[in-house]
């Protein structure tokens, strides 16, 4: 799958998150949401990670070393 797909898809799923968020009444909501949005924040970065590693080896045209 490409990643930057994946990224905009759980981007996406951040923003439905936060605005179901807002919408919440009890406590209970609110705190599922807002794990919610954690999760997918923490998923968010471990592909931000991946690309950053990976960009050293991306630019030159070169194959990556492993």
């Amino acid at each position: 799958m490409d990643p930057e797909k994946i990224m905009a898809g759980i981007s996406k799923e951040i923003d439905v998150a936060l605005k179901a968020m807002g919408k919440a009444k009890t406590p209970e909501e609110k705190l599922t949401h807002s794990e919610t949005v954690k999760n997918l924040c923490e998923s968010l970065g471990v592909f931000l990670n991946l690309m950053s590693d990976m960009m050293p080896y991306h630019d030159d045209g070169e194959p990556i070393p492993f």
